[in-house]
């Protein structure tokens, strides 16, 4: 078997990410229906035991949290399984990136309107849109690359962010926040870095904090919760088996890679109630997977997130209130220039 570059290396060292087939690689298999009985569990228990019954199905080993936001405004844990194991974060850990950029635009040391160039040498392959370009060079808004990574986990977006806020300030950033196992992976070059290590319980307290405004200024936390709430991003995962507006109600964002352990598929986000609150925050991390170049839908563990995100939102959506109408309905597939 040939060695290939993890996306992981791919980042900081700037070859295109590959995945490498493993033998004995668990199938993907249709996820069952939840038992009948299940419906008219509490919500809690209901989450549970979706949880433990498509993490069984999916294998490997996996730590995660969900809590269930109280009516007093509260978050309260629902699946607490082995949160705070610190694993390596994958795209996942974009979000730390971004809450980093956005920390040095609301102290007034970057616009989001200031431009960078995209050179050649910067480009990255594995996810994103940047290298399908083909021709390169043009100047490009700090907007547009955060964009990009979370919307697309762009990989050249975060040697962009690298670019204007180095590794080891992410990473003092992350700190002065209150973050201590969330951080990136300084290397030689001190614009570039590996995407590092967080645990499950340090990303919802991240996403806990976008989500109520008090990580970052409203208006970052809006930004950057606008972009993982659009319904053009990662959907195979928590936000499959949903509509377009209720995929509008979850900002979520996935992390996909293997390493010696076997392969991992994370996804961590918010739901928000019909209400416009957030109602649930979810952090899931499954490693020594199988399957370790199936990046898509078919992936058991991924399975698994669209039978418990459809659990989850189903949850959310009889425990909130409805909130008034917005007058604009969300037309994303609309024609822009009709003449």
């Amino acid at each position: 078997m040939t060695n290939k570059l993890t996306r992981r290396a791919a980042i900081a060292l700037g070859a295109g990410a590959a995945a490498v087939p493993v033998v004995g690689a668990a199938a993907a298999t249709p996820a069952a229906a939840a038992p009948a009985a299940e419906h008219s569990l509490p919500p809690a228990e209901r989450i549970r035991r979706v949880y433990e019954r498509q993490k069984a199905r999916a294998g490997g080993t996996w730590h995660s949290h969900i809590a269930l936001v109280d009516a007093a405004g509260v978050p309260q844990p629902v699946v607490q399984d082995d949160a705070d194991h610190v694993t390596k974060g994958y795209s996942v850990q974009k979000l730390a990136v971004a809450t980093a950029v956005m920390d040095k635009v609301d102290r007034g040391e970057l616009s989001l309107g200031q431009k960078l160039d995209l050179r050649a040498d910067i480009i990255l392959g594995g996810t994103g849109i940047y290298f399908l370009h083909t021709v390169w060079g043009d100047e490009i808004t700090v907007a547009n690359f955060l964009t990009a990574m979370l919307l697309v986990s762009d990989n050249t977006a975060v040697r962009m962010c690298g670019r204007v806020v180095p590794a080891l300030e992410i990473n003092e950033i992350l700190a002065a926040k209150g973050f201590v196992h969330t951080r990136v992976e300084p290397v030689a070059n001190p614009n570039r870095f590996f995407l590092g290590d967080t645990t499950p319980r340090e990303i919802h307290d991240l996403l806990w904090r976008l989500a109520t405004k008090t990580l970052l200024s409203p208006a970052s936390c809006d930004f950057l919760l606008g972009i993982l709430r659009w319904i053009n991003g990662y959907h195979d995962g928590i936000r499959r088996n949903m509509s377009s507006e209720e995929r509008s109600r979850v900002a979520s964002k996935y992390g996909q890679d293997f390493n010696t352990l076997g392969a991992s598929r994370h996804e961590a986000g918010v739901m928000f109630g019909a209400d416009g609150a957030p109602a649930l925050v979810y952090g899931l991390f499954a490693e020594g997977l199988g399957d370790l170049d199936n990046y898509g839908a078919t992936h058991p563990a991924v399975e698994a997130h669209a039978v418990l995100g459809r659990t989850m939102f189903d949850v959310v959506s009889r425990t909130t209130v409805p909130a008034v109408k917005a007058k604009q309905s969300l037309r994303p597939f609309t024609a822009v220039d009709g003449g």
